[in-house]
């Protein structure tokens, strides 16, 4: 991870991308116990994300830096990393509002656990439920920062759905 910290705050520093936060699976490893990933997932802020090739600066980038690109991902030490441009209004604030912690010394950006949350409402996989269902669990989320984000960001009947499907009783 700490190999991942230290790309992302490179990209930044030489203006390949403007932000990044670390989301998915690994990001729930804060809050919860630890759950089976294959991949590291990272929120990017791109400079154009209207362009299809959005992250080709970010390639370029990773192969000048010795990173080559597995499948769609791109191998950084032992991590493949899928790195995904900022795909609504949520993320793009979950990216902007992210905690900065320290790894190894050095800074990485972790998306917070309201956001995984609501993100993964939005998302709405079996696998998405499950990860709301362990934050909740863990006490890294409370019902109402859910419920808050999803509000504003229109997801306040998926949020119904799932405390009728999940947590009613």
């Amino acid at each position: 991870m700490k190999e991942i910290a230290r790309l992302l705050n490179d990209m930044i520093e030489e203006g390949v991308i403007t932000d990044y936060a670390l989301f998915g699976a690994l990001a729930q490893v804060r809050y919860t116990e630890p759950v089976a990933t294959l991949d590291a997932d990272v929120l990017v802020g791109v400079l154009q994300p209207e362009r299809v090739d959005a992250l080709s600066a970010l390639y370029v980038f990773c192969k000048k830096n010795g990173y080559m690109p597995e499948g769609e991902a791109i191998r950084v030490g032992d991590w493949p990393v899928q790195f995904i441009p900022a795909f609504s209004p949520l993320t793009e604030e979950a990216m902007k509002n992210a905690d900065t912690v320290e790894f190894e010394g050095i800074p990485f950006r972790v998306v917070s656990a309201e956001y995984l949350a609501t993100i993964a409402l939005q998302t709405g996989r079996a696998k998405d439920m499950a990860r709301i269902l362990a934050l909740l669990d863990s006490g890294g989320v409370s019902h109402e920062a859910i419920a808050s984000l999803a509000s504003r960001h229109g997801l306040l009947d998926a949020w119904k759905r799932f405390r009728t499907r999940f947590l009613d009783e």
